[in-house]
């Protein structure tokens, strides 16, 4: 069996929307499902916007703000009131057909390099811990994030871990 073509990480376009419209309506209730206008929004004002590509086709995509961000997401306003400074990863979706490939892993190498391109110290985002998203939990942690408080949304429907994770400096 053959190794998968090569994934391109490249910064979305205004006709990636649908696709990436799709695909996190396709991750919903581990993501929010969100307007195609924000995605419109995030494309005109995210610090990061990247999709990965395989063989011409969107398998993932990465959306990250800055703190001056117009953004009104309880989880990103939690951070800002707490830190000056970092890169709050707002959602990431990778395809089912390409989960367990390493494109999580790939897409936060490659937002560490941008944000060790700004001097940006740390990356921040929020897990479901209800409803449970335990594999991104996981995944999470294995990369160096720490839950540094907890928060419940929807009424108490749901409730996220927030979490940090310095960046890193590659070896010389």
């Amino acid at each position: 069996m053959s190794d998968p073509s090569p994934v391109r990480i490249r910064a979305v376009g205004p006709g990636d929307l649908a696709r990436v419209e799709t695909l996190n309506v396709a991750a919903i209730p581990h993501v929010n499902g969100i307007p195609r206008d924000l995605f419109e929004r995030f494309r005109r004002q995210a610090a990061y916007f990247r999709v990965a590509e395989r063989d011409g086709e969107i398998v993932g995509f990465l959306v990250a703000l800055t703190p001056d961000a117009d953004y009104a997401s309880p989880n990103f306003l939690w951070f800002r009131e707490r830190y000056d400074s970092f890169l709050y990863i707002d959602r990431i979706v990778v395809d089912e057909v390409a989960r367990g490939s390493g494109l999580g892993t790939l897409f936060y190498r490659d937002l560490e390099r941008v944000a060790r391109e700004h001097d940006i110290p740390r990356l921040t985002c929020e897990v479901n811990l209800r409803p449970p998203n335990e594999g991104s939990l996981r995944f999470h942690e294995r990369f160096g994030f720490e839950v540094v408080g907890r928060l419940e949304t929807e009424g108490g429907a749901k409730e996220v871990a927030l979490m940090v994770c310095p960046v890193s400096v590659p070896d010389p």
